[in-house]
């Protein structure tokens, strides 16, 4: 069976992550996409560099789907995060949920997009025209990236 969750420095492929998901008795695949933005509060970004603890991070992409699969049993799920140097519109994130019915595709979608910022360690350092800044988490509520240590 293909990792359904994983973390790369290569850029996303839309039809690889949702490839995971597509079977026979799924009438609903929903396919959300985390693209860099060019405007963030009023501040141009030139781009973004994401870091993380890839061990640990695909250990909580993982947990995710588990959580999803208890929440929505029906539901077959695949994310994968991007890391590294990411240029305005490239791919950061792409999440596939496939379910029988498409009210629970997208309820479990953004389960997944939500629990990514909460729990993932995944890190971004915002680069603008007139300076850089580690945002810290992507809830971008604790700044700076932990070392690694700090992390259990």
């Amino acid at each position: 069976m293909e990792q359904q969750c994983w973390i790369t420095t290569e850029p996303l492929e839309i039809e690889e992550v949702t490839k995971r998901v597509i079977r026979r008795e799924a009438g609903a695949v929903n396919t959300f996409i985390g693209t860099v933005r060019e405007f963030t509060k009023g501040k141009r970004t030139l781009f973004l560099q994401y870091e993380t603890y890839k061990e640990m991070a695909e250990k909580k992409l993982e947990q995710i789907t588990k959580e999803i699969d208890q929440q929505w049993p029906s539901a077959e799920v695949a994310i994968a995060h991007r890391i590294g140097r990411l240029e305005i519109t490239d791919i950061a994130v792409i999440i596939a949920v496939s379910t029988p019915h498409r009210n629970d595709s997208y309820e479990a979608s953004r389960y997944a997009i939500e629990r990514i910022k909460e729990i993932v360690p995944i890190w971004k350092k915002e680069y603008w025209e007139d300076g850089e800044e580690w945002i810290g988490d992507q809830k971008e509520v604790r700044p700076g990236v932990p070392l690694k240590e700090e992390i259990k």
